[in-house]
């Protein structure tokens, strides 16, 4: 979507992509996190004027709402994908495991999940909610695939779906903090690999 810049002065406007800014605000949230991304850092990395950025987008936080949810249906969107296209329920979640690790450990951007390590401060209690939201609801879709997989004969039927589902968010969560730290791709997969044996104890017998 191209949005014209209403800039006031001679000059014809300047029109800029509205996607492309949006992408540029999510990668600023995701680095500095809400509080510590100002205006002024967000409108230098966006390329576009304060009164741009709050005729597009109406302010700050609704700024961050829609780079927060454009990450969960692109970079973010890993889990979902992998729980979809995965017709055994065991493979779908241990591929979210495998996917988390290599998607975490980004040698380009910012390292880590901008949902599962939170960005924002207690003095954005809504935003903070939000995200809590998001983490529960990954959480929700997992254990729902693993309830399908009993349904389906993959899983076996006395698995504690929902105790499993949050097992595997507590490593997704720690795994996207040590990508922050700096831990590598090949030590997450590890880690996602430790993972998927336990999932694997979840297989009915014979």
């Amino acid at each position: 979507m191209i949005v014209v810049e209403n800039k006031r002065g001679r000059g014809r406007p300047r029109a800029f992509d509205r996607d492309e800014v949006l992408e540029k605000a999510m990668q600023m949230f995701w680095a500095a996190g809400y509080e510590a991304a100002s205006v002024p850092m967000l409108t230098e990395a966006m390329g576009i004027s304060a009164q741009s950025l709050y005729a597009a987008f109406g302010s700050k936080e609704a700024l961050y709402k829609e780079a927060l949810d454009r990450y969960r249906v692109t970079i973010g969107g890993f889990a979902a994908r992998a729980l979809d296209e995965e017709a055994d329920a065991l493979v779908a979640v241990e591929r979210v495991l495998r996917d988390a690790a290599t998607t975490f450990a980004r040698t380009v951007g910012t390292p880590g999940c901008m949902i599962a390590t939170p960005s924002t401060g207690a003095a954005e209690a809504e935003l903070t909610m939000l995200g809590r939201t998001l983490r529960a609801e990954s959480m929700e879709r997992i254990e729902q695939r693993l309830a399908r997989g009993i349904a389906g004969g993959q899983v076996r039927a006395d698995a504690d779906c929902a105790a499993w589902a949050r097992y595997v968010g507590s490593v997704v969560q720690g795994m996207s903090v040590q990508a922050r730290d700096g831990a590598s791709a090949e030590s997450l997969l590890a880690a996602a690999q430790i993972a998927a044996l336990a999932l694997k104890t979840l297989r009915p017998a014979g």
